[in-house]
C-alpha cells in the first residue's frame, strides 16, 4: 500500500504535469506544470486539515464529521504492536475493519484527492488566472470532491448504501473531474484564437512521457484499491493493463481509418481513456470483459474528443471531459453489466456484485447524481469566484503566454 500510494502520487507529479504540458503551446508549458504541482501542495493541506475527516469520518450518509480534523487521533493504534489496522466508520452499522494503518489509508486517499482537481486543469489550459485556480481548488475539493467521495466510498455513504460500486474512482475521480472540466470550459469560454490560430501541442514527447507515467502509476491507483496484496489486487492489475491496451488500439484504428494516419497523440489519448474506463471496474471484472471495456471506450472517447467537441463548439483544451468524463461514464455503466460476482464476494455478501440490468440502473443513478451535483456546485463556485476576483487572464496576458505573464518565467 505504501508503494501504491507513491505510484498514485507519481500520476500527478510528474505524470499528469508532463502529459498536459506536452499538449499546450511553448509559452504555457511552465504554467501548466505549475498547476499540477501547486494543486498537489494545496490539496495535501486541505485533505490533512478537513478533507479526510469530512470524507471518511462517521458523520451522516451525506457528509463525514470533524472527528479527524487536523488528523486528530490518527496515531491511536501506533503503539499496539501487531494491531496496526483501524475501523472505517467505527461505531456505525456498516463499520469496515481495515488491515493497514490509518495513516497509510489516509495517504492513499490523499493522492486521489490530489489528482482529481488536477485533471480539471486540462479543460481550462492556457487561460485561467492562477490566483483563481488556487481558490477554486480549495473550495471545489471541500464542496464537490469530499461529499461525492463520502457518498460512494464511505461505509455510511448513501450511494454506497444503494449498492453503487466504484472500485477506484470512475465516479469520484473521473466523471467528477470531467464534468467539472466541461463546466469550467463553458464558463471561461474559448481560448483566444480558437479555430483560427495554431493551437497544436508544442512537445508531444512530454505528453508521451506523461502518459507513460500515468499508465505505470495507474497500477497503484487500481491494484492498490484492493487495499491489500491479494488476488483481487492481482486481477485489478491485469484488467488495467488489458483495458488500457485495448483502448489504445481501438482509438488508433478508428483514427487511422478516419484520417489516414495513426498519431502519437491519438494512441496516448486512447490509452488514458482505457485507464479511466477500467478504473471503476478493475476489481469487479475478468480480463475478457476488461478488453471489451477498453475497446468500447477507445471508440467512444475518440468521437467524444473529436466529433462531439467540434459539433458543440466548446474548448475543452486537453479533453478533460472527452476522455475523463466520457470514459468514466462508460466504465461506470459497463461495470454494472459486466461485473463478476466472486471477485467482490464477502462473508456478508457471498454472491458479490453481479452484472445485471438492475446493477446497471444503480450505476446509472450514481453517474447521474455525480453529474448533477458536480455541474451545479462547480458552476456556482466559478460564478462567485469570477464575480469576486475574476477567472480569466486578460487577452494581452493570454497572447503573451501564462509563463511570463503569471509567473515571470519562460522556457529558453
Amino acid at each position: 500500500m505504501l508503494t501504491s500510494t507513491a505510484l498514485v502520487l507519481l500520476m500527478t507529479i510528474p505524470g499528469l504535469a508532463l502529459f498536459y504540458a506536452g499538449m499546450v503551446r511553448k509559452k504555457n508549458i511552465l504554467a501548466t506544470v505549475m498547476q499540477s504541482f501547486a494543486i498537489c501542495c494545496v490539496v495535501t493541506v486541505v485533505w490533512m486539515v478537513a478533507g479526510y475527516s469530512l470524507t471518511f469520518g462517521t458523520g451522516t450518509p451525506y457528509i463525514g464529521d470533524f472527528s479527524r480534523f487536523m488528523l486528530k487521533g490518527i496515531g491511536a493504534n501506533i503503539n499496539k504492536g501487531a494491531d496496526i489496522g483501524f475501523t472505517l466508520g467505527a461505531g456505525s452499522a456498516n463499520a469496515t475493519v481495515m488491515t493497514i494503518p490509518e495513516s497509510v489509508y489516509m495517504m492513499f486517499q490523499m493522492t486521489f484527492a490530489i489528482i482529481t482537481p488536477a485533471l480539471i486543469a486540462g479543460s481550462f489550459a492556457e487561460r485561467m488566472k492562477f490566483s483563481s485556480l488556487f481558490v477554486f481548488t480549495v473550495l471545489w475539493s471541500l464542496l464537490v470532491y469530499t461529499p461525492i467521495a463520502h457518498w460512494v466510498w464511505s461505509p455510511l455513504g448513501w450511494l454506497s448504501g444503494l449498492g453503487a460500486v466504484d472500485f477506484a474512482g470512475g465516479t469520484v475521480v473521473h466523471i467528477n473531474a470531467g464534468v467539472a472540466g466541461l463546466v469550467t470550459a463553458l464558463v471561461l469560454g474559448k481560448r483566444h484564437g480558437f479555430g483560427k490560430d495554431d493551437l497544436t501541442p508544442h512537445n508531444l514527447t512530454y505528453a508521451v512521457i506523461g502518459a507513460s507515467l500515468l499508465w505505470v502509476g495507474w497500477f497503484g491507483f487500481n491494484a492498490g484499491s484492493a487495499v491489500g496484496a491479494n488476488g483481487r489486487a492481482g486481477m485489478a492489475m491485469a484488467t488495467t493493463q488489458i483495458a488500457t491496451a485495448g483502448a489504445g488500439v481501438a482509438w488508433l484504428l478508428v483514427e487511422w481509418i478516419k484520417t489516414g494516419k495513426p498519431t502519437v497523440l491519438g494512441i496516448v489519448s486512447g490509452a488514458v481513456a482505457g485507464l479511466v474506463a477500467i478504473t471503476p471496474a478493475a476489481g469487479f471484472v475478468l480480463p475478457g470483459n476488461a478488453l471489451i471495456i477498453g475497446l468500447v471506450t477507445g471508440v467512444v472517447c475518440y468521437f467524444s474528443a473529436t466529433a462531439l467537441k467540434h459539433a458543440l463548439g466548446y474548448d475543452d483544451s486537453l479533453d478533460a471531459f472527452g476522455v475523463h468524463g466520457v470514459g468514466g461514464i462508460v466504465g461506470a455503466l459497463l461495470t454494472g453489466l459486466l461485473a463478476y460476482g466472486p471477485l467482490s464476494a464477502t462473508d456478508a455478501n457471498p454472491s458479490g456484485v453481479v452484472g445485471s440490468w438492475h446493477q446497471f440502473l444503480i450505476q446509472a443513478e450514481a453517474v447521474a447524481v455525480t453529474v448533477i451535483w458536480c455541474s451545479v456546485v462547480t458552476f456556482i463556485l466559478l460564478k462567485i469566484i469570477d464575480l469576486v476576483m475574476g477567472l480569466r487572464v486578460s487577452q494581452q496576458e493570454e497572447i503573451e503566454g501564462l509563463d511570463i505573464s503569471l509567473h515571470g518565467e519562460r522556457i529558453g
